[in-house]
């Protein structure tokens, strides 16, 4: 990816995070939106580990057939990005890639358990902020990214109502 490509990339995510707020969130929403996030990589055909992290809390988890326990310490590591900066895993990783630079050399984070590759997306409440993160790993990282995006984005277009993705 070029510098052009990079930015541009980092423009389009701020967007999305930006603009998929949820109004309210809660537990049986965490619920849902895991269940469709299960349902959209089973659609898919996708090996991945999902999960729905808030208030300091797991509300959802879900290993898929063929995902392997390592996509559940990719995910951990991808939260944790999410959770320290409040902003896209994707968004972290390109934006280090277009310094030149990493979560060591800049803030003294370890690999092992920070990872800034795509796939943890942050979970805001207009006007309260970040409360939790939602992550997929095990396909390539703008795949585990975009998983996210498309599902959230059938929420919204359904006035945050659990969409039908059939």
């Amino acid at each position: 990816m070029n510098l052009l490509e990079l930015n541009d990339s980092l423009m389009e995510i701020r967007q999305q995070e930006e603009s998929l707020q949820w109004p309210v969130f809660n537990e049986a929403l965490a619920w849902e939106l895991g269940c469709t996030l299960q349902l959209a990589a089973s659609l898919n055909q996708a090996a991945v580990h999902i999960e729905i992290e808030a208030f300091g809390r797991m509300l959802f988890v879900c290993a898929m057939p063929g995902s392997a326990p390592s996509n559940a310490d990719w995910a951990r590591r991808k939260r944790n990005v999410v959770q320290l900066l409040q902003r896209s895993s994707l968004a972290i990783g390109l934006g280090l890639k277009r310094d030149d630079t990493d979560l060591q050399r800049k803030m003294g984070l370890p690999d092992r358990d920070y990872a800034p590759h795509g796939g943890s997306f942050p979970l805001r409440i207009l006007g309260s902020g970040c409360i939790g993160t939602i992550t997929v790993s095990g396909m390539p990282e703008f795949d585990d990214h975009e998983l996210i995006v498309t599902v959230l984005q059938a929420w919204q277009e359904n006035g945050w109502q659990k969409p039908s993705l059939l």
